[in-house]
């Protein structure tokens, strides 16, 4: 059994993710699989992803990866990090497809009616690039890290929970959208922690010591 399963499903950048992950976590045995009974065995799982959600989507269901998903969502720390975020929604704008419906909510791509800075300015999507997280209430995963502190975004499309107790954090694009969502022993987050320095390796620290 691993300490830690990162899912792959064809659509990340997995290398950085399972480096940032054994920085913080020497002596951990830190798997990428795209074995089902491998995420089944897993103590903990990483589900990140990058790219159009319908592909994510068809990928994973090729692998026969879904019912993995589902039940490590249910069952241990699990941490989702930008389409892996998306993803456990239950459906998103992006080629009109449904997600896992782990989490009651939507995907929605940028307005661009709303994408002005306070300066006028025209914002362009994707939103790239480094951008301040404010926390909504205490986590153990935000322990160590300031209110506000800058973690590293790239993406078109954000989720839309239905219910706002969902919302661990905000961020503020043309208009304020979600940037983590918790909920039991799920965290799920559309920045990108394995390319956010320092902030970005406290939070996937604390999700190695995480006891929900």
């Amino acid at each position: 059994m691993s300490d830690v399963a990162i899912i792959d499903y064809g659509m990340g950048n997995l290398r950085s993710v399972a480096k940032a992950v054994e920085h913080v976590a020497p002596g951990k045995e830190i798997v990428v699989t795209s074995d089902p009974a491998v995420v089944a065995a897993a103590g903990r799982v990483v589900f990140p992803g990058q790219g159009a959600m319908p592909d994510c989507m068809h990928e994973l269901e090729l692998r026969g990866l879904r019912a993995a998903v589902l039940d490590a969502a249910a069952s241990k720390p699990f941490l989702g990090i930008c389409i892996g975020q998306q993803m456990l929604f239950e459906h998103s704008e992006e080629g009109d497809v449904p997600g896992l419906g782990i989490l009651p909510g939507r995907v929605v791509r940028f307005p661009d009616a709303k994408m002005f800075a306070p300066d006028g300015a025209r914002l362009k999507v994707p939103h790239m690039g480094w951008n301040e997280v404010r926390q909504r209430g205490e986590h153990p995963l935000w322990a160590g890290i300031p209110d506000g502190e800058r973690f590293y975004f790239v993406h078109s499309y954000f989720v839309v929970p239905e219910q706002s107790a969902l919302t661990a954090a905000q961020t503020e694009y043309g208009l304020m959208f979600t940037s983590a969502v918790a909920r039991d022993n799920i965290f799920a987050v559309q920045f990108h922690p394995e390319k956010s320095a320092h902030a970005g390796l406290r939070l996937l620290a604390n999700f190695m010591s995480w006891a929900p």
